[in-house]
């Protein structure tokens, strides 16, 4: 609440003066207001208080009465007055204006444990009156007379006054108060918001486990079941479950199955606000399983995305990444809004767009170019980690935009006059990136093979990371076979991996099996029999699909001749997952891959899956590949 008022020991006295505003009002606030008494002289003084902080949901759901409370002067005799003019007294015991009293509430934190404030002069009244179980007692026989949701809200603010100023759950004043809860919890007739503000006072007293939680949890189910809940009450609800939930709570877990039931016939209904938080509410609860509602709210996200602050899509993209889920139709929104928002926006947002592409594995060039050409005008007012993560998903996305001269000019200013800002990983990571866009660093090469760079990496004691030895293996064979007039330093050879292959497919997708097994049939009758190789690795590390070796004269050898080889084949078998979610382009590590291996020395014969899949008949499929295979042959034959 915006402003607290201090109530004396002769609290009483007020509440027999301010009846009539209480019911008038139809809402209490005991730590906030009580409205002007129609009686009340015209020469009244303002009694301000010590603030208790309570904030937020403390208010009443009708009313929001945020005034100084007003007593006369022969009402209050204990407490010297203080005029409007004079200065307001704060918890921190400074004094202020009264418009600098009313800013600062705005900012106080709901139910942080109360501070006693240090005394500074007869203005400060003893608040603590307000909790004898005498006037407690008073203030809930009046609510008694209220309507449910108004007493909800009544009991709700007073526990939460409670809270702030540090009250044990076993004093009389906090049982009393949580028995009116329970008893106006057993009529099943609260509404769905004051039963989330209960809940979020019964959890800060009593933690997850408590007779008032599950009433709360009992009434909110009863509420989800019968479909009385709306799209913001079901944010609301979401948020609450997040204070509270365990895995194991058999009354939760049917709680959420319903709401997610609920929630999925109200998306359509759904705010860009509301979508953001439930999304993060999931998130909190990790609610993977929940594919259907997730991709609901994705494709909810997309319609509303021009609605989002920079915030609310920052929340949506990060949650979408960890639930795992994309909906092509966000894609499409983000490439309809954000490159005319790019220019404004946080560059947080730019990193999170091109962080949740990358994860997603989608390309998108009306992205990627907004993106491209705001790096170019704007780069300097990024952090390195927000640049890092540009760079490198367009890199390992396989995209080169068409300003990519001015974009790598820039990125080497950057690397130029902030490169010891860069972590030492991170920096890996971008100079990675760059080789899968044939853009070599030679520059920055020399520095992180030096001896300082390669110590820093281990500067915390902890081992290489595999894959940043990997990522140093690629820079390192870039030297060595791409720019062959690079003469800096290399990196020793103890550091080098001896495999790209690892579990988290970093360098290199494996064969997808289902593929070869369609291939195999049809290429050993080609070749009249099973002259060739699966799954081996090359000299250098990457694996190999299919290797099938030729002689001097083009022939193909058996496998028992192979150490007569003259040429090499490499079959790349594409799946699926070597190419980009949402295009038929090949990922960067891919590529980078098959770089590698022609200048190794190998004939690389891409077989992709879709151009595959497309044949219908055993004779269609021996012709494309003696297609592919064959021209390659031809080469080496006389």
């Amino acid at each position: 609440m915006k402003s607290i008022v201090c109530i004396s020991s002769s609290f009483r006295a007020v509440c027999q003066h301010a009846s009539a505003c209480f019911l008038l009002n139809r809402s209490l606030s005991v730590c906030s207001s009580v409205g002007r008494c129609p009686h009340v002289a015209s020469n009244i003084t303002a009694i301000v208080a010590q603030p208790p902080c309570v904030t937020g949901v403390r208010c009443f759901q009708r009313t929001r009465n945020t005034a100084v409370q007003m007593a006369t002067a022969t009402s209050l005799p204990a407490p010297v007055p203080i005029t409007e003019d004079e200065a307001t007294v704060h918890q921190t015991g400074r004094r202020t204006t009264p418009q600098a009293a009313a800013r600062a509430a705005t900012h106080l934190s709901p139910y942080t444990p109360y501070a006693k404030p240090r005394r500074n002069g007869a203005a400060l009244v003893n608040i603590q009156s307000l909790f004898e179980e005498d006037v407690i007692s008073e203030l809930c026989s009046r609510l008694a007379d209220f309507p449910n949701n108004d007493r909800a809200e009544g009991l709700a603010t007073l526990l939460g006054a409670c809270v702030e100023f540090g009250l044990e759950t076993h004093s009389p004043p906090v049982l009393r108060l949580m028995n009116e809860c329970l008893e106006l919890l057993s009529n099943r007739d609260i509404g769905v918001p004051q039963l989330c503000h209960l809940g979020k006072v019964a959890c800060a007293l009593e933690a997850r486990q408590s007779p008032m939680v599950t009433a709360v949890l009992d009434s909110i189910g009863a509420a989800v079941e019968k479909d009385a809940v709306s799209p913001s009450e079901a944010a609301t609800v979401y948020s609450l479950l997040t204070l509270f939930y365990e895995p194991v709570s058999q009354q939760q877990a049917l709680i959420l199955s319903a709401l997610h039931k609920h929630t999925q016939r109200l998306v359509h209904r759904l705010r860009a606000s509301q979508v953001s938080d439930i999304l993060q509410s999931l998130l909190k609860l990790q609610q993977r399983q929940a594919i259907t509602l997730v991709l609901r709210l994705s494709h909810r996200a997309s319609r509303v995305f021009k609605a989002f602050s920079d915030d609310e899509i920052i929340k949506v993209l990060s949650a979408l990444m960890i639930l795992g889920q994309h909906d092509e139709e966000l894609l499409a929104a983000m490439e309809k809004h954000l490159p005319e928002r790019l220019g404004k926006c946080d560059p947080e947002v730019i990193s999170t767009v091109m962080e949740y592409c990358l994860q997603m594995g989608c390309r998108s060039e009306t992205v990627f170019e907004a993106v491209a050409e705001n790096f170019v005008c704007n780069a300097e007012k990024h952090t390195t980690p927000q640049i890092a993560k540009q760079i490198v998903a367009m890199g390992r996305l396989n995209y080169l935009p068409q300003c990519s001269s001015q974009m790598f000019k820039k990125l080497e200013s950057i690397l130029s006059t902030r490169f010891s800002q860069f972590q030492p990983r991170s920096l890996i990571d971008v100079l990675h990136a760059c080789i899968h866009l044939e853009r070599f660093p030679l520059n920055y090469m020399s520095k992180v093979f030096s001896p300082y760079f390669l110590q820093r990496l281990q500067a915390h004691g902890e081992p290489f990371n595999k894959n940043t030895l990997g990522q140093l293996t690629q820079l390192h064979l870039s030297t060595v076979l791409e720019c062959t007039h690079y003469w800096g330093p290399r990196l020793p050879f103890y550091l080098h991996v001896k495999k790209f292959s690892s579990a988290d497919q970093a360098f290199e997708t494996p064969m997808e099996y289902l593929l070869y097994k369609q291939v195999k049939g049809p290429l050993a009758q080609l070749l009249g029999g099973r002259f060739y190789s699966t799954r081996i690795f090359s000299q250098n590390g990457y694996s190999i699909d299919v290797e099938i070796c030729l002689d001097e004269n083009g022939f193909v050898l058996p496998l028992s001749q192979w150490e007569h080889t003259y040429k090499r084949i490499a079959l790349c078998l594409d799946g699926q997952n070597r190419f980009c979610s949402n295009t038929k382009h090949l990922l960067g590590k891919e590529v980078t891959k098959r770089r590698h291996l022609d200048r190794m020395g190998y004939e690389v014969v891409q077989i992709p899956y879709f151009e595959f899949e497309e044949l219908r008949t055993q004779g269609e499929k021996i012709q494309y590949l003696h297609n592919k295979i064959f021209p390659t042959i031809s080469k080496f034959s006389y």
